[in-house]
């Protein structure tokens, strides 16, 4: 196994290039663990930790270009308001050790279904930016995830960053796993108010072959909403309401049986959490409700 160590940008966008078949390891709290369980042996490993950019990121008007190595213990420190959600998700991410270590752009690199930022960059809508000699592009969120462990990155392009929406609204992430920490998520929701657009956003994790979003759910619950002038009114959701909304959430999941939990569970689960942080995100719009964060 070769060893590459760009000291720039440019130098990483050539190294790939010239061995596309490179692996990019940042972090390496995911990459390490294939390689030491001898799952993965690249030819090449392409070490990202000496490009400085890819650690920054800056908060525009509308977006948050966020660097594909920022550690998640300073999304949770720095980027709690702008990113609340994804803030959420940091928290539940392993212990104190990985989460100065790893980063979204891990995240979406390895492109696991239970990868913890997927369901908060799914609710909150993003696009994510990658860059090769060839150029550079913006992939949207709902398009990235093609299939178990795969992304649309061509074979000679990097992560760079990821252009997230600012929240205009109280966003909330929940999750399943069978102890507190250290722990691969049973399965995982993410929501995102959107009152600008008087839209709601979902993400799933862990319960079906990629991170997808609960459309269905998010289509009757806009309407719902805006049938019943809930935006303006800011009265309570009926029991109804909820219960329809989780019901379809839950009918989002295509799940598996695994060692971490049944198929059935995690439907059930995927139904619980949705109609918890729905209850949590709207109690919060509607400025009455106790700020509820953590795991369900």
């Amino acid at each position: 196994m070769d060893f590459l160590r760009p000291a720039s940008w440019e130098e990483a966008l050539a190294a790939k290039a010239e061995h596309p078949t490179a692996v990019p390891i940042a972090g390496g709290t995911d990459v390490m663990v294939e390689i030491n369980f001898d799952h993965r042996r690249p030819e090449y490993l392409l070490d990202l930790n000496r490009i400085v950019e890819l650690r920054e990121w800056e908060v525009g008007e509308e977006t948050v270009r966020l660097g594909a190595s920022v550690p998640y213990t300073q999304i949770m420190e720095e980027l709690r308001t702008e990113l609340p959600g994804l803030a959420l998700a940091s928290h539940t991410v392993a212990s104190p050790q990985i989460r100065n270590r790893g980063g979204v752009g891990g995240n979406l690199g390895t492109a696991s279904p239970a990868g913890d930022a997927h369901p908060a960059l799914l609710a909150a809508d993003c696009e994510v930016e990658v860059e090769s000699v060839r150029g550079s592009r913006l992939i949207p969120i709902d398009e990235f995830y093609t299939g178990v462990k795969r992304n649309a990155l061509a074979p000679d392009e990097l992560i760079k960053s990821v252009h997230i929406k600012k929240a205009d609204g109280p966003q909330q992430y929940s999750k399943v796993g069978t102890r507190n920490a250290m722990v691969i998520a049973v399965c995982a929701f993410g929501i995102a108010l959107h009152p600008e657009t008087r839209t709601v956003r979902t993400g799933i994790g862990s319960a079906a072959p990629t991170p997808i979003r609960a459309k269905a759910a998010e289509e009757f619950l806009n309407a719902a909403l805006e049938e019943g002038g809930f935006w303006d009114s800011k009265k309570i959701i009926t029991p109804s309401i909820a219960k329809q909304f989780a019901e379809l959430a839950s009918g989002a999941a295509n799940p598996i049986d695994d060692v971490r939990g049944t198929a059935n569970y995690r439907r059930h689960a995927v139904g619980i959490m949705a109609r918890r942080t729905l209850g949590w995100t709207w109690e919060s719009y509607r400025g009455e409700g106790r700020s509820t964060e953590g795991v369900a």
